[in-house]
Order: C-alpha cells, then structure tokens, then sequence
C-alpha cells in the first residue's frame, strides 16, 4: 500500500479502513491521475476537513459532492473557496441563506475554515476531481471511504448533527443512527434547488439551538473578511 499518513486521531479511527483493497486501488488511482492530469485540491489539501476537525471535535457535519473543479478553487473542504476566489453560486446561496437566519454580514471571501475549526466536519461525498470535468473522480472508491467515515461519526457517544442539502446527500441517511443524531435537510443551496427549500430554512439557527439543547458550544458562523 501507498504510505499514507492520516491526521490526528482519524489515523485510529480509520486504520482498518486503510488496509481494504478499494481503499489502496484507489490511491493507485489517484499516483496515476496526478501523473497525467491537473486533480483538485492539491495533493496536500486532499484531507484538509480531517487535518482541520478531529474525530473527537466532530459536532456537525456537512456534506458536500466532489471538489470545485475550476483553477484555484478547491482547498479540501466542501463548499469552501480560496481567499481571493469568488464564491460559487450555492456558496453565494449560502451566504444569503444565513443572512436571512442569524444577520450574517457577507464577507469578502469563502474561506470556511473558521467553521472547520469549530466542529464542522466539510465533507465531500468524492475528496478529488480532474479540471475541469465534475465528478471525474466519482465511483472510484471515495463514496466507499466517506460512507464509513459518515458512520464512524454517526457512533460517537455525543449527537452529532448531519446537514443533508439535496438528494445525494440524503441517501446518506441510511448510515446515520436518527435514534441519537440530529438531522437537518432541505433542498441543496445550488442556483437550481435552492428556492424549492433552502431558502427560508433557517438551518443555521437550528444547528445552534440543538447544539445549545444538549450543552455544546454555539457555532459562530460570521466568516471574517481577508
């Protein structure tokens, strides 16, 4: 197998889950794309939501597709942009979403990180994508990974809120113990969805009054400006 060091206390958590054959196959895959294609995020980027939200700091989690696959844009976590990129149409929608919620002020960037450093696991369903070619990566082992991961998280002893914008990441359910966890879900954010359920939502305010409910810290969602 590929040597692959995983951050933090991921590297326990999912130790198993790197010795499986797909999950090798798959790294090969990934040496032979970055040999004869420009892939997003950078290779050092690929596991930035884990670098950034430990295992044991997980409160929410977010899921996205596969990564932005235009110049500059991916930096590893889902719907996040570089500083000095402009947001994509469902950041944007995001954004106005969390106006209309809590009196967001728009900042001059969408650069998620702050979140991730608060808790929010910003988990692409697909964690690579060739330039220029969305979902390029899909059904090469990835969805298998982040399946397991979404149900590691789902057996934490603390309620973990999962964010499902859109079908795709509602078919996630399945993996996830409702019994104990928090799910929140609407239409996804992108230009096409986002006025049959997203707007008007208020999912913001609602992860914060269920952290609140069982003692966990608010999420402060303002992202400052660069």
């Amino acid at each position: 197998m590929i040597n692959l060091q995983f951050p933090n206390d991921w590297q326990k958590v999912l130790a198993e889950e790197f010795k499986q054959p797909y999950f090798t196959k798959l790294q090969y895959f990934l040496v032979s794309e970055r040999l004869s294609y420009t892939i997003y995020p950078a290779k050092e980027e690929t596991f930035s939501a884990f670098e950034l939200t430990p295992y044991d700091q997980v409160k929410v989690v977010l899921l996205g597709q596969d990564p932005y696959h235009n110049e500059n844009q991916a930096d590893g976590l889902c719907f996040s942009v570089r500083p000095g990129i402009k947001p994509p149409p469902s950041l944007g929608n995001i954004f106005k979403e969390l106006k209309q919620d809590i009196g967001f002020e728009t900042p001059n960037n969408g650069y998620l990180v702050t979140w991730a450093k608060q808790g929010i696991l910003l988990l692409n369903t697909v964690l690579s994508v060739r330039a220029g070619m969305a979902n390029s990566h899909k059904n090469k082992g990835w969805e298998t990974f982040t399946d397991v991961v979404i149900s590691k998280i789902s057996q934490k002893p603390a309620p973990v809120i999962f964010v499902l914008w859109g079908k795709d990441a509602q078919k996630k359910l399945k993996l996830i113990d409702t019994n104990k966890n928090i799910i929140i879900q609407s239409a996804h954010p992108s230009p096409l969805s986002a006025h049959n359920g997203f707007f008007g939502s208020k999912p913001f305010s609602a992860i914060n009054s269920a952290l609140i409910s069982y003692g966990q810290s608010e999420i402060n969602w303002q992202i400052p400006n660069i």
